[in-house]
């Protein structure tokens, strides 16, 4: 896995993981709320990307 997004992803369903076994105590609760935790890792991640892409090193 040599892909920054493949990287990303996996830390975010990681940390997503245990944030919501820590917070939640029914199954459904915790794949719900792992998925929302995931999915705003991600989204942030990309919108700040394409926020950060036109700016100069």
């Amino acid at each position: 896995m040599t892909s920054h997004f493949l990287l990303l992803v996996f830390f975010a369903v990681c940390v997503a993981t245990v944030m919501a076994v820590l917070q939640k105590d029914d199954r459904a609760g915790q794949v719900r709320l792992a998925l929302y935790i995931a999915g705003g890792f991600i989204g942030v991640a990309l919108l700040l990307g394409w926020v950060m892409f036109p700016l100069p090193l």
